[in-house]
């Protein structure tokens, strides 16, 4: 299989590009950190590619897609991993920040899928996005407004698209709880959190029933999002959390 991975320079699209070229796949990483790329190119397998990717920049995007695709000869699967969660009152959301989160969550992956149609719909290919529980599965949780509202407009992207391209299997993977793996590996998620503001919050959430205590282990994680790419997207949504600790 011939992967493209964005959002690989760290957290889970990091683990998912590394482990995709360990399982035999050839595999190209995008993010905008190219240093943090070459090392997770190392980790992944001979012929690994290395492209840097901002996903706010539309000619980043096409440009990066077609090195992908000429490096790959191909590309068979698209992996949108890339995501910003902003911890604030909804108040406190500003128009930059609202700007910046459509960017990055719903935007970066129109503009990457785009690129990337065409050599998804000549090998009726996979395209998969990582989601969250407060998209649709929950209320949206309080001081994720930002987050929760531009993934729930990235599954509904993704519902369109695979209205308008029905060749191509596009894949909503909802993910709970889940903290990656090691360096640069672990999830930068609460990078820049008012940490005083976590501590308000998260009780709610976990009085709410949100989280249940427990992390979702990196290797079932890896195991299931394999699956679910080699079935080629005959899973339209598959959703992961873990189980709650006794």
């Amino acid at each position: 299989m011939r992967a493209v991975v964005v959002g690989a320079s760290s957290g889970l699209g990091r683990c998912i590009g590394v482990d995709l070229g360990r399982r035999g796949d050839q595999v190209a990483l995008l993010a905008r950190r190219y240093d943090r790329l070459v090392d997770a190119a190392k980790e992944t397998s001979p012929g690994a590619l290395a492209i840097a990717c901002d996903v706010t920049d539309e000619s980043s995007c096409q440009a990066a897609i077609e090195e992908a695709a000429a490096g790959l000869g191909g590309i068979d699967a698209l992996v949108y991993a890339t995501g910003i969660g902003p911890l604030a009152p909804i108040e406190k959301h500003d128009a930059d920040t609202w700007r910046r989160v459509l960017e990055t969550n719903v935007i970066g992956a129109a503009v990457v899928t785009n690129a990337a149609l065409p050599y998804l719909s000549a090998s009726r290919g996979v395209a998969a996005y990582l989601s969250t529980l407060g998209a649709t599965l929950t209320p949206a949780w309080p001081g994720f407004a930002g987050y929760h509202v531009s993934k729930a407009a990235l599954e509904k992207l993704v519902e369109a698209f695979r209205v308008e391209h029905p060749a191509v299997g596009f894949t909503r993977f909802v993910v709970s709880d889940c903290g990656g793996g090691e360096g640069d590996a672990r999830t930068e998620f609460n990078t820049g959190w008012d940490m005083a503001y976590a501590a308000q919050v998260m009780p709610v959430w976990r009085q709410r029933g949100y989280l249940n205590g427990a992390l979702l282990e990196l290797e079932k994680f890896l195991r299931v999002f394999d699956t679910v790419l080699r079935c080629g997207g005959t899973i339209p949504e598959v959703t992961v959390m873990p189980r709650p600790p006794l």
